[in-house]
């Protein structure tokens, strides 16, 4: 009963405690990668994003643009 009083973090870190530490660098790289998954970037880098692949050709033809649009 001890975890539904401590908060999320307070559960992370007695998971990471319990963790191997032969396994802590791919326990790292899993939060990051989840991390780097649900966070959405900010409107100024989604531009600077877009705007690179523009300049180097990383484009599609807007008819494409709802090709399979109905796949489901």
């Amino acid at each position: 009963m001890m975890a539904a009083t401590q908060s999320p973090t307070q559960q992370l870190f007695k998971e990471i405690e319990q963790t191997p530490v032969e396994y802590i660098p791919i326990l790292l790289r899993i939060v990051k990668s989840y991390r780097e998954a649900v966070t959405l970037n900010t409107a100024s880098e989604s531009f600077r994003q877009g705007w690179k692949e523009t300049l180097s050709g990383d484009t599609h033809p807007i008819i494409n643009l709802w090709d399979d649009i109905d796949a489901l």
